[in-house]
């Protein structure tokens, strides 16, 4: 019988803390939820970067799974080429946007090849989707579906492809790449992914919106990783697509090399939201914050070494090796030219030999 009373006891204490805990629980998830997922399919104040078409570009149209017809343009370098980059396009830019941010690269043997995705510019969107500034299960195929255009070009090249993208086409981009070793390097600037955007916002966001901040300040930092998820779910049930997380995502791309360029400056991607992602890749890997710049503005605060260090990556990890001695050593075709040219004296000594003499 003392048993029984002891249990009840329990289960009476138990009730009297979690009771309240579930009323604060159910207060936050009716109130501020769906503040959240409005906030989230909000668009920001964002000036759309466009460009002129180039006269010297392959117009280009590719097919997704899904059948929607995108599209791109492929530029070619004028140089000996040393590799192809795919480039990442920034939410809302038309596919001739990336030429201020890739020429110089073209100028040193590197082809160029930008999409426009669904929704955005020329390309077509399915019913029912309108993109948003979070990258979706849709960007990310059709990034898939713009790999295997590539792929399947005469002029593929075998032993792969760079990746460079900006803002929300680099973070779709990358997250392909992670799963897909055609893509042997990355360069990003102002990525960002869902959990480690959302969550600091969230922090600084309730405060806002809530009487109780002392309270709302002592949320664990569990919590709200729970409601960005049922956030997210929501938001998903509403515009019928999900939202892949990058940050799960970025460690597979190890150990393949990525370069992530952010701005020290950015008031849309904090700096610390980014080294929170970049912190997740394996290595090798380089964050270069830029000091003064704002959101995908690296290029113009830093124009020189921005380009240098681009170059300097692409030409490391993604060129063709020289084929020449190196180290003592010879390779590729210096090493079967010697070889050959050491045989001919052989060759012709022999000849000679056979030939009957008079």
């Amino acid at each position: 019988m003392l048993w029984l009373w002891l249990w009840l006891g329990l289960i009476f204490l138990l009730l009297l803390v979690s009771l309240p805990i579930l009323a604060v629980h159910r207060h936050i998830f009716r109130k501020y939820i769906p503040l959240l997922v409005r906030i989230f399919q909000e668009e920001p104040l964002l000036i759309m970067p466009t460009g002129a078409p180039q006269p010297d570009a392959e117009e280009i149209e590719f097919t997704t799974t899904h059948g929607l017809v995108l599209q791109g343009c492929y530029l070619p370098t004028h140089q000996p080429r040393k590799g192809v980059i795919l480039f990442g396009l920034e939410y809302g830019s038309n596919r001739w946007a990336c030429v201020p941010y890739c020429e110089f690269l073209r100028d040193q043997g590197y082809d160029i090849f930008a999409f426009e995705t669904r929704g955005q510019g020329k390309s077509p969107s399915h019913a029912g989707y309108e993109p948003l500034v979070w990258i979706t299960d849709f960007e990310v195929e059709d990034y898939r579906a713009a790999v295997a255009y590539l792929k399947q070009r005469a002029d593929a090249p075998a032993r792969g492809i760079g990746f460079f993208g900006l803002s929300k086409g680099g973070s779709a981009g990358l997250y392909v790449a992670c799963d897909d070793p055609w893509i042997r390097c990355c360069v990003t600037d102002g990525i960002y992914a869902t959990h480690t955007t959302m969550v600091p916002y969230m922090q600084k966001w309730i405060l806002i919106y809530s009487k109780w901040k002392k309270a709302a300040s002592r949320l664990p930092h569990w919590y709200y990783r729970y409601a960005a998820m049922a956030g997210l779910r929501k938001t998903s049930e509403e515009r019928h697509c999900s939202f892949p997380h990058l940050e799960w995502q970025i460690q597979r791309l190890a150990p393949r090399p990525l370069f992530m360029i952010h701005g020290e400056a950015d008031n849309y991607i904090k700096p610390d939201m980014a080294q929170a992602l970049f912190d997740r890749a394996g290595q090798p890997k380089e964050l270069w914050i830029v000091e003064g710049a704002k959101h995908n503005q690296a290029i113009h605060q830093a124009a020189a070494a921005y380009k240098e260090r681009i170059l300097a990556f692409f030409d490391k990890h993604l060129a063709e090796q020289p084929r020449a001695e190196v180290g003592g050593v010879q390779h590729g075709a210096a090493r079967e030219s010697s070889a050959l040219a050491a045989a001919v004296p052989c060759v012709l000594a022999s000849i000679s030999s056979s030939i009957p003499q008079n």
